[in-house]
């Protein structure tokens, strides 16, 4: 059954028609394997993993009968590899997001949460953060000892609130999509919903110009004109909106949004430049 008639829009169809991955007795090496890969997927938000970053040791654990699947998660998410890619990177309230949606398959319902886990972080660290999630009653009762963690929120179940639904889109851009490669960065993506108590409005990964995969970091960012500001022998001038832009100088700070007015015979130099400066070209219209 689909999730909503939208669900192939919404990009939450493959998610809706996947079996959970549970690692179950008797299982054979391409069952494990399968257990595996689906972990890392789930845990590392679908982040591409190179061969040299997998944690070798967890897997012949769990190959060999010595782990649980809820143990190899614990051990992916405490693990150099998970903090390298989240924590260092992101702001702290980024991280609670992240370890909701990795670890319980779902968004933080309301701002209370958020709160909890900061103080638990600031009082106990990074793996007691950790440990709250997997050794919850929530994880328990959903994901037990030998599930893999799946997005919980895109189906109706007991004790889950309608708000985790819209919340969740906020964090989860369609399953072509990573945790890391989303133009907002390491910024938060609910900490506004959560703290005006507002339900987070759904915006399908992809589609036309006014929904496209990503959310405005602001709606009156003022274009610079580029190139000497001519508008160039055609008269045609595009707006370039950009993310993640390295600003000038030291430490190299990279811009949320950055907005620029180019006329349509450099405009394909600029985007080049936009490229090689490590930004990411979200929109490109008509001035």
């Amino acid at each position: 059954m689909a999730i909503t008639a939208a669900a192939s829009r919404l990009g939450t169809a493959a998610y809706g028609e996947a079996s959970r991955v549970e690692l179950r007795p008797y299982a054979t090496k391409e069952d494990i394997e399968n257990v595996i890969r689906a972990t890392y997927r789930q845990v590392l938000g679908n982040d591409y993993l190179m061969a040299s970053e997998r944690l070798v040791s967890a897997e012949s654990l769990l190959r060999d009968g010595n782990l649980t699947v809820k143990e190899f998660v614990r051990a992916v998410a405490k693990s150099e590899l998970y903090k390298t890619k989240f924590f260092y990177s992101s702001f702290q309230t980024r991280l609670i997001e992240l370890n909701y949606k990795h670890l319980l398959g779902r968004a933080p319902y309301d701002e209370s949460e958020v709160v909890y886990h900061l103080d638990l972080y600031e009082n106990k660290g990074y793996d007691a953060e950790i440990d709250s999630y997997i050794d919850s009653q929530e994880y328990q009762a959903n994901f037990g000892d030998n599930i893999v963690p799946y997005y919980r929120s895109f189906e109706y179940q007991a004790g889950q609130r309608s708000v985790g639904f819209t919340r969740m889109f906020r964090l989860y851009r369609g399953y072509a999509n990573s945790d890391r490669a989303q133009v907002e960065g390491r910024n938060s993506r609910l900490a506004t919903d959560l703290a005006q108590n507002l339900a987070s409005t759904v915006i399908k990964p992809s589609g036309s110009d006014d929904t496209w995969s990503y959310y405005r970091a602001s709606s009156d960012v003022a274009p610079r004109n580029c190139l000497g500001g001519s508008y160039g022998e055609s008269g045609r001038v595009y707006r370039i909106e950009v993310a993640g832009l390295r600003g000038p100088g030291y430490p190299g700070l990279r811009r949320s949004s950055t907005a620029f007015l180019v006329p349509y015979e450099n405009l394909s130099n600029k985007m080049q430049q936009i490229l090689r400066s490590g930004g990411k070209i979200v929109s490109v219209n008509p001035a």
